[in-house]
């Protein structure tokens, strides 16, 4: 393990193991939007040259969604800084939070409608909202 930034095997694997996609709140929200007649696309950049995936697009409406891991995207709730490796993590999670910010802001220039949740958010909380949206914009639609 010489040339991987773990700071053991077990990190290694642990961090491995993790899901970019399909996650289980992630997951979980969606089933509750498509038994609610709701279609929609999923893993979808809707800038091109924008190198943004968003978990769920609603490409009508223009309107994405994204569900933040509470570790990944730095959540004031439940985000704990590791001990170990404190170097790495902390410029990693800080520049995850940034480059949140730098997205919502390209997407937003772009006409799209940003929403973000946290994976801690009750999925039909999740789903409500996102429900409430979309009829907003549904509905200034002449």
């Amino acid at each position: 393990m010489p040339d991987s930034w773990a700071s053991s095997e077990h990190a290694r694997l642990t961090m491995r193991a993790n899901r970019a996609r399909d996650t289980g709140p992630e997951i979980a929200v969606r089933s509750l939007l498509h038994t609610r007649g709701r279609r929609y696309r999923t893993h979808y950049r809707p800038v091109p040259g924008l190198r943004r995936t968003a978990d769920i697009a609603f490409t009508r409406l223009k309107v994405v969604v994204f569900m933040d891991g509470c570790f990944w995207h730095g959540c004031p709730q439940h985000f704990v800084a590791p001990k170990t490796n404190s170097g790495y993590w902390g410029p990693k999670i800080e520049g995850n939070v940034a480059r949140d910010r730098v997205t919502d802001r390209a997407l937003s220039d772009a006409g799209w409608t940003v929403m973000r949740f946290w994976e801690h958010q009750a999925p039909d909380d999740v789903a409500d909202q996102i429900e409430r949206q979309l009829a907003e914009l549904q509905e200034a639609i002449p």
